[in-house]
């Protein structure tokens, strides 16, 4: 934003007396027209000519206001907001849990999530530091980018074309997607399995990427479950998935399959990746990270609240569907 000089604006009052056009005053000040526009309209009284001293006067009013963001005026909320920020909360879900699903201590607070993100990303950088609590973790604003599918061929295997409608509707619960999220430089790879209705994350780790481990795991997710709370899966053409036959035979579950280099089919999976990439970047090694670790991970994650639950997070709704009472899934 342009700042005129007291000494302009006695050259504009000097001028407008002498019946300038405003665009005539903006180059003899080589300034733009708009501003001078805008100057003239923000400081001259209805049916009064424009006056330098009142018009200096009006906008050093203004410079003394401050125009701080909603949570450096608020500092309850201010650290509402930063505690769930280092706790893996997205602005969009601190956001939409204040707003529906409010403490007694906050309600009557509400913060946009747009505005969280502004504060953050404040130009002077005075909260720059928090956006290393953010999923991605980037000090700017950017696109998600696309992860890249893979391709196999794989037995008695079910196309995603054939897939229910009820399933791709969400329209029921215990229909799952899982992937294999793997890391730089090691055999060592993780199991995620996520539930589409809910959003219940299982988390498992593999001593390798093999078809036998990823059936185990799987296999062990089957039997913590409540009765017919697993209906389905829907896997990527990756061959740590080509013993889907034995899980679909011993538990009489459907299993479905993405189109080769189209994994993005099964969305869901692939957003949770990036959730827990959070916590676990590529580079991790994970041959040193424990099992209780791993289940300490997907209870966070599960008890996020998300938008398309109302604000209501993955383990609630879990709990209510299958009237639990503790945690969502067992190790």
């Amino acid at each position: 934003m342009q700042i005129l000089t007291f000494y302009e604006r006695q050259k504009i009052e000097y001028y407008l007396r002498l019946k300038f056009s405003k665009r005539t005053i903006a180059g003899k000040l080589k300034r733009d027209h708009s501003v001078i526009v805008r100057e003239v309209s923000r400081n001259t009284a209805d049916g009064q000519r424009y006056l330098a001293l009142a018009a200096q006067e009006r906008a050093d009013r203004r410079a003394k206001k401050t125009n701080k963001s909603k949570l450096d005026k608020d500092e309850i909320l201010k650290q509402y907001v930063a505690a769930r920020l280092k706790n893996g909360w997205s602005p969009e879900q601190i956001a939409g849990r204040l707003k529906n699903h409010p403490s007694k201590t906050m309600k009557g607070k509400y913060i946009n999530h747009e505005s969280i993100y502004q504060y953050i990303y404040q130009p002077d950088g005075k909260h720059r530091y928090l956006f290393n609590y953010l999923r991605r973790a980037q000090k700017r604003r950017r696109k998600k980018g696309a992860r890249k599918p893979q391709k196999n061929t794989i037995i008695e295997r079910t196309s995603i074309d054939l897939r229910p409608t009820e399933i791709n509707d969400r329209a029921r619960y215990g229909h799952w997607e899982s992937d294999t999220m793997i890391f730089s430089k090691q055999h060592s790879a993780l199991n995620v399995q996520y539930e589409r209705k809910s959003h219940l994350l299982a988390l498992s780790k593999l001593a390798d990427k093999t078809a036998e481990e990823t059936e185990t795991a799987i296999a062990r997710n089957i039997e913590s479950l409540p009765e017919h709370f697993m209906r389905s899966a829907t896997f990527d053409n990756g061959t740590e998935n080509a013993r889907h036959y034995r899980l679909k035979r011993k538990f009489g579950i459907e299993t479905y399959f993405c189109h080769p280099y189209a994994s993005w089919q099964k969305g869901g999976v692939e957003n949770a990746n990036g959730l827990i990439r959070q916590y676990l970047p590529r580079k991790t090694n994970l041959a040193t990270i424990m099992d209780s670790e791993i289940k300490a991970i997907q209870e966070s994650l599960n008890n996020r609240p998300r938008k398309s639950l109302d604000y209501l997070t993955p383990n609630e709704i879990f709990m209510q569907q299958t009237n639990s009472s503790g945690g969502a899934l067992n190790p």
